[in-house]
């Protein structure tokens, strides 16, 4: 049987007993504390928790999944075995308050001998120690006995809360494989593979450890469709099974290079790979420097180090990307229909990483011959980063072909002392009024109506790197008031301009206004003396603040063309507001054509030339 056939015969199955078939979830989780969908029951968190109403007594689906970030990651694994994926299928049925153990065990085991057709004595089934039911359940409908597991057979949401009993069912491939059975030693040798895994929510679990029995009990269970193939079409390795077959023909269309013992793990990563990297970008994650983009960015600069292994320059995934839609688009639409945007995403991302590898290459092959006991120092991994861009895993996925490895205390070390040496450069006089921890907050809620002024008292001077008790004229200081209309510099916004004065008489030029912490600190050049405790009448430069704010107005303008012209995936990293001025960082896969920037501003000058009421108002 096919990928496609499983599917369809596991969903059908289902279907006919009574299950809403739904399709997969994305693999962009709506939970805060995971970086992917990780598991089939992610989607299902909140109903099985008896924090959501369920919208069905029974579901079905097959869920695609990602663990390759946080505590789920396999990505170390793939490609040196034949089990381990970052992107793999789960096939699920679900209980929320319906049918339990019973009913579960009997449909899975008719699934796996009678629908599948597997031998049923080549099926070891296993259950947790404390259940007794599920034991006898087995015994009672195939007659087989139960190896008893403890904790690889119980599932807990976390410390506490809904928790209870597994079973699993796993296939033996026979004597000629090592390994043994589970939960035993060896039991990862390969010869038993663990095909499906029934949960049963039946417990709450209190803070004293105390189970108490649930109102609703629920089943929760999971299977990996590529094990499945496995078993189906007689492969112990899941990369030989007819997807990643095809795949790997597509990968030797496109480099060259036919399949071999040698490169064998480099054509498993890129089929791996391709398929994790082609679905997250198809689900809208965008490969970034941060959280699930870094992880599908690190994936994809893997799988184009390992087609540069197999020989192979230029587009990689971007141009195997048809291959996937060929072998799943048809399970999974939306492969399909963003076929443009993903490929478009892959090939900019390749562009700059291949310019990035090949010169960061010629310094790490020219430090190589001059390596000590296969250790990379840390200088030089950090001037590959600091340089040329490599994070760290890179260089360390490199030497790890060569069975070499990186000084990461060196490295850090490197990496700290260029954050103190930046902080150093940077921060200027901000040392010196963080220093003033005595000094209270600027009350600068004036900021916001800007068309009054009230006396403020100085609180403090700093001339140069002293702090003193009065300056004089032509001194260049910076002052903090006890309270302020002054706009800091925040939020990419620039800080107000303006004058002190003191009665009718100007003291001081405010050229720039910035913030430490929550003091606002105005700084210029004296025209006349100034001392601490003086009343001053601070006023800010209107025709300015106006400049400044239409340009804040325009950022946003600017920001709602482009998600209008390009698409949702377009995020602010970053922006300057200035009175004359205004730049706008954004992450998107690619530059921006030319029509595109003209439609964009054309898009702009029409909400303008509407005059659309602008206002702003606490909320």
């Amino acid at each position: 049987m096919t990928y496609n056939d499983i599917r369809k015969v596991f969903l059908d199955y289902f279907e006919q007993h009574g299950h809403k078939i739904v399709p997969s979830a994305s693999l962009i989780p709506n939970d805060p504390t995971l970086l992917f969908t990780v598991a089939g029951m992610v989607p299902w968190k909140g109903i099985l928790q008896g924090v959501e109403p369920a919208f069905a007594p029974r579901v079905a689906d097959v869920q695609k999944c990602i663990r390759a970030g946080g505590k789920h990651n396999d990505l170390e694994d793939v490609g040196f075995d034949g089990r381990h994926h970052t992107f793999f299928e789960m096939l699920g049925n679900w209980s929320f308050g319906d049918y339990f153990k019973e009913e579960a065990i009997a449909m899975s085991w008719e699934v796996l001998t009678k629908v599948i057709g597997l031998d049923p004595n080549k099926i070891v089934v296993t259950t947790h120690i404390s259940d007794d039911e599920a034991t006898q359940i087995w015994k009672k409908l195939t007659g087989k006995d139960a190896i008893r597991l403890d904790k690889d057979n119980w599932w807990s949401a976390g410390e506490t809360g809904p928790c209870g009993p597994c079973t699993e069912m796993h296939y033996d491939f026979g004597p000629d494989v090592p390994g043994g059975l589970p939960g035993s030693v060896d039991e990862d040798g390969g010869r038993f593979v663990e095909l499906w895994n029934n949960v049963f929510m039946q417990y709450d679990r209190d803070a004293n450890g105390v189970l108490t029995n649930l109102p609703k009990q629920n089943v929760d269970t999971g299977a990996g469709l590529e094990r499945w193939a496995a078993v189906l079409q007689n492969k112990t390795d899941n990369y030989d099974t007819d997807l990643f077959v095809n795949l790997k023909h597509a990968v030797s269309d496109l480099t060259g290079v036919k399949e071999t013992d040698e490169n064998k793990p480099s054509f498993k990563i890129i089929t791996d790979h391709l398929r994790a990297v082609g679905f997250a970008i198809a689900d809208g994650v965008i490969p970034s420097n941060a959280d699930r983009g870094y992880v599908i960015r690190r994936i994809l600069r893997r799988a184009m180090r390992h087609g540069q292994i197999l020989g192979h320059r230029g587009d990689l995934l971007s141009a195997l990307y048809p291959a996937l839609v060929e072998q799943m688009g048809d399970a999974y639409p939306e492969l399909k229909a963003n076929e443009k945007h993903v490929v478009e995403i892959i090939r900019n991302e390749e562009n700059s990483f291949d310019d990035m590898l090949q010169n960061g290459m010629k310094l790490l092959e020219s430090e190589l011959p001059k390596v000590n006991n296969n250790i990379l120092p840390g200088n030089i991994a950090f001037k590959l980063f600091d340089t040329y861009g490599f994070p760290l895993d890179l260089t360390q996925m490199i030497l790890r072909d060569k069975n070499m490895n990186v000084d990461v205390n060196g490295f850090e070390k490197c990496m700290l002392e260029q954050k103190e040496r930046s902080r150093a450069d940077t921060r200027g006089t901000r040392v010196l009024w963080e220093s003033q921890s005595d000094l209270p907050d600027t009350n600068d809620i004036e900021k916001y109506e800007t068309k009054t002024s009230n006396p403020s008292k100085v609180l403090s001077i700093l001339r140069g790197e002293e702090f003193v008790k009065s300056a004089n004229e032509n001194d260049n200081v910076e002052i903090a008031l006890d309270h302020t209309p002054f706009y800091g510099t925040q939020g990419g916004q620039v800080g107000d301009t303006g004058i002190f004065k003191i009665g009718d008489k100007i003291v001081m030029n405010i050229t720039e206004t910035n913030r430490v912490g929550n003091v606002v600190v105005h700084k210029g050049v004296l025209v006349a003396p100034i001392k601490v405790g003086d009343e001053i009448m601070p006023e800010i430069n209107q025709q300015n603040r106006q400049q400044i704010a239409r340009a804040h107005t325009a950022t946003h303008l600017l920001q709602a063309a482009l998600r209008h012209v390009l698409n949702e995936d377009v995020e602010q990293r970053g922006s300057k507001v200035a009175p004359d001025s205004v730049r706008f960082d954004f992450s998107f896969g690619r530059a921006l054509t030319a029509e595109e920037k003209q439609s964009v501003e054309d898009l702009i000058n029409k909400w303008i030339a509407e005059d659309l009421p602008v206002k702003h108002e606490w909320i």
